[in-house]
């Protein structure tokens, strides 16, 4: 099934209708789907660089709002579909591992969850299942998300075809590094320089 549905995201890329194919796959995988956007995201942008900031800015803005149907279903519907979604995949270990960590470092999950291609989903049915903090759930899912897709969308524009073999094999390990430069930063603002 999941083979299917990647051999159907990568047809969209060629189709007239690639944008609307994009947001709907951003959206999606917030909450529910399995392929991640990026797979269309990087052809689209191979076949149109000029367009590379409006399609990386069309794949945040449809994660950031398809995240937050992911919040909903965890917040109203977690019971139901919330557990549902988990369960299909396989994340029910990593889903209570995160919603356990929320209390302490909510916010650090959904920077560093969200840059790298785990699924973003678990982190969004966790956080609306541990009622975390809409707003803040929001504005890091917008840094975050946006921070991934205009980082893929700028390697692929100055590069071309030549990145993209290693976006596609070592994607989760740049982001990551990127992740823990992010996170370090504010480690070292908050408690390693001396207090004004």
């Amino acid at each position: 099934m999941i083979r299917a549905l990647y051999d159907w995201t990568m047809r969209q890329a060629g189709s007239a209708d690639a944008p609307k194919a994009l947001a709907v796959v951003a959206f999606a995988e917030s909450s529910f789907f399995p392929i991640p956007p990026d797979v269309l995201l990087v052809p689209m942008v191979l076949a149109d660089r000029a367009r590379a900031w409006f399609f990386a800015g069309l794949c945040t803005v449809a994660s950031v709002v398809g995240g937050l149907g992911g919040y909903a279903i965890g917040f109203y519907f977690f019971e139901t579909v919330g557990r549902w979604v988990i369960e299909f995949y396989g994340l029910q270990k990593g889903f209570e591992t995160f919603k356990a960590a929320y209390a302490d470092w909510g916010l650090w999950i959904i920077l560093i969850k969200g840059l790298t291609p785990i699924p973003f989903k678990v982190v969004t049915i966790a956080s609306g299942a541990a009622s975390f903090d809409l707003v803040v759930f929001t504005l890091a899912s917008i840094v975050t998300r946006g921070a991934r897709f205009y980082m893929v969308a700028a390697l692929i524009r100055r590069f071309g075809a030549p990145i993209r073999e290693f976006i596609e094999r070592r994607l989760t390990l740049v982001t990551t590094v990127f992740a823990v430069c992010l996170v370090g930063g504010f480690v070292v603002i908050r408690y390693l320089l001396p207090k004004g």
